[in-house]
């Protein structure tokens, strides 16, 4: 049985390969159109495009793409015996089905027959065992009439097991009840084992009114939402693109300050997500998707030493406009197949981000999907269920386990993040972006950068609006944000100020920036802060020896020394002012600074180290690689692909027809001695050199193929030929050729 099922389907596949042999350029076109992986690679010739049109992986994604009502359509198809007509299709269904099979034979899914329609034997397995919750075929014959006249025990049990599951449990198929009794001796039940029945197909199609489905979804479920008005829409979304802008650029400066450590999985750790997140001001989801983006458009990277650190592509990411800045963001989120909100989610603890567990072949197509949506339904907030239920309805069978809420949650969320949306409604922004213009109206409407703060008395700077790049940079080393909105409130204290004298700011400096950029008077408390951090700072000094500690006022390194906090370092006294430790210069420091300290770096000259602490990772940025589908081909690559379809099928024709030849020729061979062969072969040499000759030739198995060769030499029991159906010089051995035929 498994032989003959095996031929059944070669047969198939053969009288597919024939039917698409039929087909015009046009048609091809509009295939290769539909399933853009049937040309990527170009297939040899027509059999081989036969073969990948009817496997399962291109005949899932073919059924990917299709709505609702199509894929009802296609599975009426394939329930219906073979071949089967249009009025068939139709009677199960309705009459407007019959406008979608064009559309269904456009894409391979369906072929005709002289006898009807068929569908490509591995569909049904693509679809699933049963398919509509429909069970098999019944093996005989049913009057099917009788159920009119059926017991109410036996109506009881059709109408549970009616619209599926077509199997039901019963306690014993030897006792069955009343109900099921006369329904398995009617045939209107199959037993499957010894506890288990199955509805037959015509059964349940005849109970269901002759129909297939409960309901043909013929039109898609409307988006329904709040309105919004579009002034309100662009504000709002331009206000989250500048400050998506703004967190990106924090995110990255702070790790070029600090590096976190990835993880040895691969990806940021809790940890340094909750401290980036508290240094946004921001949840962990949106910290997470921050660095996801930043990740993905190239501007970080994972270095060979596990940091993670910016690249030198985000120096040239600064320079660019907003618009372009922008741009490229979005364009790294909308074709990834990450996920960032699988980050956090129940049941998801070891997914991190920037790690390996982020990918899904579904992402980038349900971002696709989600858009669109948004996009036919102008300034209007969708409800998220009618939102879910068009999408489901656009895009119902899916291989992934059918179309994820949790992906159109996340998608919705991130796109106002990104200022693709305003207030849940898509933004023009977004509009531009999905046309493939470029997005130059962010630059104009960006709101205008300010030059300016306002220090306040209680040591807290207001910025009341986004400040210009060179004042914003200048602000992070010597302030910490203390709350965000419209107008940014900095604070500062003793570490932000040490900060900035870590980076080469000298106390005058940094009084010198907040006179010159505040409208308002510098307050007193600030200067003499400013003033005893200075004093302090470099009071100490670190080096490598593996290090040493030196400090001109010997009552300090008195306090250092008699400081059992302190005794992590194991430091030694050599001389009054100097100490030496077992760690080097910057462990030295960082514990030295969480115990109170303020020392400064020092070079084996004595010199001070301070200035800038900015770092970049040496090595290429790797953003993680894109898992997605085949993106649909230009009319170009299409017209190419068919062209060399073409020409690979007229040359395994013409292979065919010569291997038709020499199996004429070769069967009406005699059996020959390797001498009388060898002597046939001398002689078209000699006499006959530039004629073609069929051979049969036995490889190591002792099959024997049929081969068309042009001899050229003879040489130690070996003739030397051009095989016609490589086009190469082979040798073939005198012994292993069974007969020799001129064509």
């Amino acid at each position: 049985m498994h032989n003959n099922g095996y031929r059944w389907q070669v047969m198939e596949i053969r009288s597919f390969a024939d039917y698409l042999r039929g087909l015009d350029d046009a048609a091809l076109i509009s295939i290769f159109t539909y399933r853009p992986d049937l040309v990527t690679p170009v297939p040899p010739d027509i059999a081989s495009l036969a073969v990948r049109a009817s496997s399962a992986p291109s005949l899932a994604r073919a059924v990917d793409a299709l709505n609702k009502w199509q894929l009802q359509v296609l599975e009426v198809c394939v329930i219906l015996e073979e071949p089967f007509t249009e009025k068939e299709v139709a009677a199960l269904t309705e009459k407007s089905a019959l406008f979608l099979i064009p559309g269904l034979i456009e894409r391979g899914l369906l072929y005709s027959d002289n006898d009807g329609l068929r569908t490509p034997t591995t569909l049904k397995d693509v679809l699933g065992n049963e398919i509509s919750a429909l069970g098999p075929s019944s093996m005989g014959k049913l009057k099917l009439k009788k159920l009119d006249e059926a017991p109410a025990a036996s109506k009881k049990v059709l109408d549970a097991m009616v619209w599926g599951p077509p199997r039901g449990t019963i306690g014993d198929i030897k006792k069955p009840g009343a109900g099921v009794q006369w329904l398995l001796e009617e045939g209107f039940l199959i037993p499957f084992n010894q506890q288990t029945v199955v509805l037959p197909k015509e059964v349940a199609i005849y109970l269901r009114g002759n129909k297939v489905h409960r309901e043909c979804e013929t039109t898609q479920p409307a988006v329904t939402g709040d309105k919004r008005d579009q002034r309100n829409v662009q504000l709002a979304a331009i206000a989250n693109i500048a400050t998506f802008l703004r967190w990106t650029e924090e995110i990255l400066n702070f790790w070029a300050q600090e590096p976190a450590s990835a993880l040895r999985s691969g990806g940021l750790g809790v940890r340094d997500l909750k401290e980036i997140s508290l240094h946004l001001g921001v949840d962990e989801n949106c910290a997470a998707f921050v660095a996801e983006i930043s990740y993905l458009a190239g501007l970080l990277t994972i270095d060979p030493d596990d940091r993670i650190l910016p690249t030198h592509q985000f120096d040239i990411w600064l320079t660019q406009s907003s618009s372009m800045r922008w741009q490229i963001l979005a364009s790294a989120w909308y074709s990834s197949s990450r996920l960032s909100g699988l980050v956090g989610k129940e049941g998801s603890k070891n997914v991190a981000p920037l790690g390996p567990e982020l990918d899904r072949s579904n992402a980038a197509s349900t971002r696709r999907l989600t858009l669109s949506l948004l996009r036919e339904n102008l300034n209007i907030a969708p409800h998220f269920d009618s939102i879910f239920s068009a999408a489901l309805w656009i895009s119902p069978s899916k291989r992934s386990g059918g179309l994820h809420k949790d992906y159109i949650l996340w998608t919705l969320r991130e796109a106002e993040w990104l200022g693709m949306t305003g207030q849940g409604a898509i933004s023009p922004y977004a509009i531009e972006f999905l046309e493939g213009n470029d997005v130059t109206a962010i630059d104009s409407d960006l709101p205008k950068s300010v030059d300016h703060i306002l220090i306040q008395s209680d040591n807290t700077a207001i910025a009341p609006g986004p400040l210009e790049h060179e004042v914003a940079q200048e602000l992070a080393l010597i302030a910490d944000v203390e709350s965000r909105g419209g107008a940014t409130v900095f604070r500062f204290s003793e570490g932000s100020i040490r900060r900035g004298l870590d980076h080469g700011r000298t106390g005058d400096e940094i009084t010198k920036f907040l006179t010159k950029t505040s409208k308002t008077p510098m307050p007193q408390p600030l200067e003499y802060l400013i003033a005893d951090v200075a004093k302090k700072h470099g009071k100490l000094r670190v080096g490598n020896t593996a290090s040493f500690i030196r400090c001109e006022d010997s009552t300090l390194i008195t306090q250092i020394l008699g400081d059992k906090r302190l005794e992590i370092l194991g430091l030694r006294k050599i001389a009054p002012e100097v100490l030496i430790c077992g760690h080097d210069a910057a462990e030295a420091m960082n514990i030295l600074r969480s115990c109170g300290y303020l020392p400064a770096g020092e070079d084996s000259r004595g010199l001070l180290l301070s200035g800038p602490r900015i770092q970049r990772a040496q090595t290429k940025a790797r953003p993680p690689r894109i898992i997605g589908e085949f993106d649909r081909l230009n009319q170009n690559d299409i017209e190419n692909a068919l062209r060399a379809l073409r020409t690979g099928e007229k040359s395994s024709r013409k292979q065919s027809t010569m291997r038709n030849i020499a199996t004429e020729a070769l069967g009406s061979l005699p059996r020959t001695t390797a001498n009388e062969t060898l002597d046939l072969l001398s002689d078209y040499l000699q006499n006959q050199p530039n004629k073609s000759l069929s051979i049969g030739y036995a490889d190591n198995n002792g099959l024997v193929s049929h081969r068309i060769i042009d001899p050229l030499k003879l040489s130690a029991g070996s003739l030397i030929a051009r095989d016609h159906a490589t086009g190469e010089v082979q040798t073939f051995r005198i012994a292993r050729i069974t007969g020799v035929a001129a064509l």
